[in-house]
């Protein structure tokens, strides 16, 4: 039977200044339920019929929660599309993530980031994976080998780098993009892998896809294409970079009985 509903999960945290304009974007391409997107793009036509954009306030101290409780399509929902917002304390992109696809209850749910840097007509792709695989994970590497990131400041790219050897090596196997904010998981996958998670900080990618392998999911890889966008709070500092190698040590130690 094919799935009815997909809950769209966006974390922010003080994301008044780009929210806004990424919400416009997403609901004018989910409310077209056209077979054509941009540019030759798949339509939102190919998307369950059901839809909830649940927007997560991680604790955001400007006016992030009032925007989204402003937004006509939460007053006065689409039919067959609606936004909620669910409000947490501050507790870090993966701790936000984390609480969205628990609330979820639709048949598929996607996680993706709240600046729409992953456009949404990259959603079909991903929502197709889950016929028959149980996690979807977007890649920013074309099957061309062409990696999207190459726009990010050269700073990122080499943080990135040196995250991935370390991620290779001791947690997630041949996957070559972990960080891509967008990936989309069943219901009785999501509901699994997100109640064993432990890491909040931005490693929690790599825990999901370990727990996903050593539980014996099935994973699809997608190429999706992807632009960096300004703004991030993301610095590569000292501080961060224990906090990752300290995180990145200890997701293999926290589920060795999983």
């Amino acid at each position: 039977m094919p799935p009815t509903s997909l809950t769209i999960v966006l974390p922010a945290y003080n994301e008044e200044d780009r929210l806004g304009s990424a919400l416009d974007e997403l609901f004018g391409y989910l409310r077209r339920r056209g077979g054509a997107a941009r540019d030759g793009a798949i339509g939102s036509a190919a998307l369950p019929p059901d839809i909830q954009v649940l927007v997560v306030d991680d604790g955001s101290s400007d006016g992030t929660a009032a925007l989204v409780r402003a937004r006509p399509e939460l007053i006065n929902p689409p039919a067959g599309i609606r936004l909620d917002l669910l409000s947490v304390a501050h507790g870090g992109k993966g701790a936000a993530v984390r609480a969205g696809m628990l609330a979820a209850d639709s048949d598929l749910v996607v996680f993706a980031d709240a600046d729409m840097a992953t456009p949404p007509d990259q959603l079909p792709p991903l929502v197709a994976a889950l016929v028959d695989h149980d996690v979807a994970l977007g890649s920013r590497i074309q099957p061309d080998g062409r990696d999207m990131r190459r726009t990010q400041p050269g700073y990122r790219r080499l943080f990135g780098r040196a995250f991935h050897l370390g991620a290779s090596i001791w947690v997630i196997g041949p996957i070559k993009d972990t960080q891509c904010g967008f990936k989309g998981f069943t219901r009785a996958a999501a509901q699994d892998l997100f109640s064993r998670q432990k890491v909040t900080s931005i490693v929690f990618d790599v825990e999901l896809i370990h727990l996903a392998r050593r539980r014996g999911y099935r994973i699809a890889v997608v190429p999706i294409q992807w632009s960096d966008k300004r703004g991030s709070r993301m610095r590569a500092r000292p501080g961060l970079a224990l906090q990752v190698a300290w995180d990145l040590f200890r997701i293999p130690l926290i589920h060795r009985r999983g």
